[in-house]
């Protein structure tokens, strides 16, 4: 591995006003020996203030934050921005145009690809991008993502815990800017090959968001993307003048505390919930019931909590392998994690 990207872009991201066009990814195939993926990128400057990224599409599955940041691109004009905005809506631009998680031209999936590798397969060559190269202008990011064709939550956002003060008091200012119903902090001992862990190492304090899912996107998950980035962007300084209207109720902190706080399937077979979306559920308690189609006659096996929580996510298609994820916890949060 050399360090240094492969990716060009014609873009100049120290200049004022508006430009749009694309990263280039080289990409050697059969039906194109000199070819490259064109993944599409907006920078907006104008002038002294904060540098934020924004990005969606970390998922080709999750819709909203596609939505919501391609609306928004649609709208900015240099005046309007204080600072500089570098939109990237499309993250995994394979995967994007696949409508699938992982792209289908490696199977990887890029938010379990960080920090990347310059000279690695596409996914990983996107996620190095990103963070030596995007992360490192930024003072702030908003990765969106929801839960794609195999998971529904609750519309959410979340932040990654973080060892320095200061950072971490932004974060936690910009997830109550974000304003979803819910917002939560990951467990220390959490995934490190994801944006958030990039970001994290990279020094910017950054939030992510779950959306909703099941392959879709609707009216309340679409509004609450839009407007939570407005919001976000507005209390960092870069759309100073925006009208946000009427202020929505203030978000719910919670926090996930590790492992017990995912109940995965026993068995492979149908499951059958025994909760629902937004449930307050006690240890031990049936979560879910997974029945062998091949013996319909066979007693069916039984998901049980592990903890005590609220139920924030669970599993959409009916049909599961021993080890799916079936539901997500989360708790109250009591205090700002150290």
């Amino acid at each position: 591995m050399n360090g240094k990207t492969r990716i060009t872009t014609d873009l100049d991201f120290n200049q004022d006003g508006r430009q749009q066009g694309f990263l280039g990814l080289p990409h050697s195939v059969h039906r194109s020996a000199y070819g490259r993926i064109a993944i599409p990128i907006i920078t907006v400057k104008n002038g002294d203030g904060p540098t934020v990224l924004l990005t969606a599409g970390n998922h080709g599955d999750e819709y909203e934050g596609q939505i919501a940041l391609i609306k928004l691109i649609r709208e900015l004009n240099p005046q309007s921005v204080r600072g500089r905005l570098i939109i990237l809506p499309a993250a995994n631009f394979p995967a994007v145009i696949g409508g699938l998680r992982t792209s289908p031209i490696d199977d990887l999936n890029l938010n379990r690809s960080f920090p990347g590798d310059p000279d690695g397969r596409p996914t990983a060559a996107i996620a190095h991008y990103i963070e030596t190269e995007l992360l490192s202008l930024a003072d702030f990011a908003l990765d969106l993502h929801s839960g794609g064709s195999s998971l529904m939550y609750l519309p959410s956002a979340l932040a990654v815990p973080v060892e320095d003060d200061r950072r971490r008091e932004q974060q936690f200012d910009m997830l109550k800017a974000f304003a979803a119903p819910l917002a939560y902090i990951g467990h220390p001992g959490g995934e490190n090959r994801t944006f958030l862990a990039g970001a994290a190492r990279a020094g910017v304090a950054a939030i992510g968001t779950e959306l909703g899912g099941s392959g879709t996107a609707s009216v309340e998950s679409v509004a609450i993307a839009e407007r939570g980035v407005r919001r976000v962007l507005k209390h960092l300084g870069s759309l100073p003048d925006i009208d946000l209207g009427e202020d929505p109720p203030p978000t719910r902190l919670m926090r996930i505390r590790g492992r017990d706080d995912f109940v995965h399937s026993p068995d492979y077979g149908l499951w059958e919930p025994l909760v629902e979306l937004g449930d307050d559920v006690e240890a031990g308690q049936p979560a879910a019931a997974v029945y062998c189609p091949e013996t319909p006659w066979r007693d069916p096996v039984f998901a049980r909590f592990a903890a005590a929580g609220k139920v924030i996510c669970r599993r959409v298609p009916g049909l599961v392998h021993r080890g799916d994820c079936l539901f997500h916890l989360v708790a109250d949060l009591d205090s700002h994690p150290g």
